[in-house]
């Protein structure tokens, strides 16, 4: 392993960081600015029912602002169910693979925490891209394996 691949690891664990604390935070700009200027967010449970699917920097911004407008207890709002007092997202096992001096497959276990206690959690399934001297996230796959009974996102699904 080089350092440069130490430094493209560490750099792309940065932004999974990011990525979390800023979608925890409501910070929805530091949020979009994961991604790569196409970018794609798309989600799907364990049994390959279908979720969100935003498509381009701009789009992602948009619905976080969606979601950042709208109020807790609403899930009148499509691609939006609020019901947690605070949410936090917690990362556990990653594995990177670079793919390339520019690219690489990273998959990454969460966990979520809510006022509810345990919440959901899955995985997330990720091409990254360097762009413009920063590892974005070009694709990720967000999929959710299990939500607790008392889920304030998935209603115990």
């Amino acid at each position: 392993m080089t350092l440069e691949d130490l430094l493209a690891r560490e750099a792309i664990r940065d932004t999974l960081a990011k990525y979390n604390t800023s979608g925890d935070r409501s910070r929805t700009e530091d949020y979009a600015n994961c991604f790569t200027t196409d970018g794609i967010i798309e989600s799907a449970d364990r049994k390959g029912g279908k979720g969100l699917y935003f498509e381009g920097r701009a789009a992602i911004l948009a619905w976080q602002n969606e979601w950042k407008s709208t109020p807790k207890g609403s899930s009148d709002t499509p691609n939006v169910q609020r019901r947690a007092e605070f949410v936090r997202h917690n990362l556990t096992t990653c594995k990177i693979d670079l793919t390339g001096p520019d690219t690489a497959d990273v998959r990454t276990y969460w966990v979520v925490f809510t006022d509810a206690g345990p919440d959901h959690c899955g995985v997330y399934v990720d091409k990254f891209r360097k762009e413009d001297g920063r590892w974005l996230i070009a694709h990720r796959k967000v999929r959710t394996d299990w939500f607790s009974p008392d889920s304030r996102f998935g209603g115990g699904r």
